[in-house]
């Protein structure tokens, strides 16, 4: 059986280490909140574990016993606040510290007012594995419609660990194995820390996991986003296009697409300069973003130009949406004064349909094609696209031609 000491320098080590590896993430990552909990938290655990150990040296002091309870408590509080913080949730430090002030104060009665182990375990193990147990579902819900590999871990290692805990408490009640406190093991109880050691190290494994992946998914979602103006970069609006050509081809059902170019604005950049020209475009990129509808996608494909993907739309549909668009621009224009700089728009509405198909290229040259008409019809304006009626055979051709005749 391993020794006492050894077995809370191995916690003590195994804590320091998973310390070091969250305060890294968090300064290389200053925007994940998380990681600040759950640098916290492995700290606490290293220092709950020193406590203890101080207790084992010093026979004769209760004191450092009821640190140790009092902080391992407070190092779990302070892992489930970064669960919280992870998926966007309040965190409480009321609750924290009450949980904390009553386990303290709970541990201590029953040490210096009434001396008992039972009622100490009792306490301790209520305080540990209540914020643990109130954060499994969390971990387990799913997120975008999925439970992150990650997330699925650290709430199985988490039940795992609150079974463990009950297992102690029971040992602690009913003596199947001898009596445990923090100074004395026997041969059971020295293989539950163990495992509570290799899980504490399971447990976040599977919050770097989580962080991993939100890292990772948010490297993926400023790849899809305009750096000046915030909205979706061409590549994003390729990849929705395809999937609403896709999802239209199989149901039938229509979507629109509008195609907008900012009015004579080479001449904005040669006499205000470039970032007169970057505040226009991050201006109308607002403005149009008041008129547009929950589901609906502005991007920037280049330059002054933007798309507005508009699902489940028809050309009628879109052509109102286009309206809109020009209303604010307009709107805007008049109340400009002094050095502020009016924008215009001209905007090409298309509506997808089965000669598009799964090409998304297709309905952007209808679009610019209704755009280039827009420009030619004035500028300030829209125009929607509509294709021209299919050429009739030669034969058949003759044929109607034939019927009028004889008709008249």
């Amino acid at each position: 059986m391993l020794s006492v000491p050894t077995l809370w320098t191995v916690f003590i080590i195994n804590f320091l280490a998973l310390g070091l590896i969250w305060a890294y993430v968090m300064k290389s990552y200053p925007s994940f909140a998380a990681a600040r909990f759950w640098t916290g938290s492995a700290f606490a655990a290293a220092a709950g574990a020193a406590c203890a150990m101080v207790r084992v040296l010093l026979t004769d002091s209760l004191v450092p016993l009821m640190l140790a309870g009092t902080t391992l408590v407070f190092a779990a509080c302070l892992a489930a606040m970064g669960i919280r913080r992870f998926y966007g949730r309040d965190v409480s430090w009321r609750s924290t510290v009450l949980i904390t002030g009553l386990a303290f104060v709970s541990i201590g009665t029953f040490i210096f007012g009434y001396d008992s182990m039972q009622l100490r375990m009792l306490s301790y193990t209520t305080a540990q594995i209540l914020p643990m147990a109130l954060s499994i579902r969390l971990l387990l819900s799913s997120e975008h419609g999925r439970v992150s590999p990650g997330a699925r871990l650290a709430g199985i290692v988490s039940g795992i660990i609150v079974a463990i805990y009950l297992a102690r408490l029971t040992g602690a009640l009913l003596h199947p194995g001898g009596e445990f406190s923090f100074v004395q093991f026997n041969q059971v109880q020295s293989a539950l820390v163990l495992v509570l050691v290799f899980l504490s190290m399971a447990l976040n494994f599977g919050f770097l996991l989580m962080a991993m992946d939100r890292l990772r998914s948010e490297v993926a979602d400023l790849a899809l986003l305009d750096d000046l103006t915030g909205v979706g970069n061409r590549r994003h609006l390729v990849q929705r296009l395809t999937e609403e050509c896709a999802r239209s081809d199989r149901s039938g059902e229509p979507f629109s697409l509008l195609v907008i170019d900012l009015d004579g604005f080479k001449g904005i950049n040669d006499t205000h300069g470039h970032a007169a020209g970057d505040a226009c475009l991050q201006h109308f990129t607002l403005m149009a973003q008041t008129r547009l509808r929950p589901g609906d996608m502005l991007a920037r494909t280049g330059g002054d130009e933007f798309c507005i993907v508009l699902p489940s739309s028809t050309l009628r549909e879109g052509a109102m949406i286009a309206r809109r668009v020009l209303e604010v621009c307009r709107a805007d224009a008049e109340q400009c004064m002094g050095n502020e700089i009016p924008i215009a728009v001209s905007i090409g509405v298309a509506q997808w349909s089965r000669d598009i198909g799964n090409h998304p290229d297709r309905l952007i040259a209808a679009a610019d094609h209704a755009l280039y008409d827009a420009k030619k019809g004035g500028k300030n304006g829209f125009a929607t696209y509509e294709p021209a009626a299919p050429a009739l055979a030669p034969d058949m051709a003759e044929l109607v031609e034939a019927a009028l005749r004889k008709r008249a």
